[in-house]
């Protein structure tokens, strides 16, 4: 059911396409999480966007280091993003989590969110890792054997995301300047949990 290491050791387009209808979890004393990912968008090696296009800092060392671990950051000083390494240890690759349809623990991600919008409780990265729990903690932590997760597409028996299996749409991604004009982001067209369209 947890996705193994070797599934983000490859293509880093591939895992971010291949990441649409599994399931991101959080395990901890408040409570369990857990969502549908429905958007992802790729970051690449040689991608002025990437945090990793100049090279390995402490800020990005999690990008370096081996796959299926989290690259966790903050943005605008405000917000927390996760993403996921993949590739091969020392290239600097991930994927960002964009969105996710909220799947349990959907009472705790509401206080967290301060809405009873289903649609706004996970719908960009930023709120997703709010309505999770996710924090800075988890950063450079194992997807396989920590509190943060990804299990497979068939981890809940007879239940799959809004949309599923439908259309994967790969476009451009959103919020950046750089390299915007990349076909790397992906999403599920039949979800109305997508960050935008």
């Amino acid at each position: 059911m947890i996705l193994p290491p070797a599934f983000y050791e490859r293509d880093t387009v591939a895992v971010a396409g291949d990441l649409l209808g599994c399931l991101l979890v959080h395990r901890e004393a408040a409570g369990t999480t857990m969502g549908w990912i429905v958007e992802t968008e790729a970051y690449l090696r040689d991608d002025p966007a990437a945090h990793s296009f100049r090279g390995e800092t402490a800020r990005n060392r999690a990008m370096f280091g081996p796959a299926g671990h989290a690259y966790v950051y903050r943005i605008y000083g405000l917000h927390t993003c996760v993403n996921i390494v993949t590739g091969q240890e020392g290239v600097g690759e991930a994927v960002l989590v964009r969105a996710l349809e909220p799947v349990a623990g959907i009472e705790l991600m509401r206080e967290r969110r301060g809405t009873d919008d289903p649609l706004a409780l996970c719908s960009g990265p930023g709120k997703l890792t709010q309505a999770l729990g996710i924090t800075m903690s988890l950063d450079r932590t194992s997807l396989s054997e920590g509190p943060l997760q990804v299990r497979s597409p068939g981890s809940l028996p007879g239940r799959r995301p809004e949309g599923w299996p439908g259309e994967v749409v790969q476009t451009t991604r959103v919020g950046i300047t750089k390299a915007a004009d990349l076909p790397l982001r992906f999403y599920l067209r039949g979800s109305r949990y997508v960050s935008r369209r």
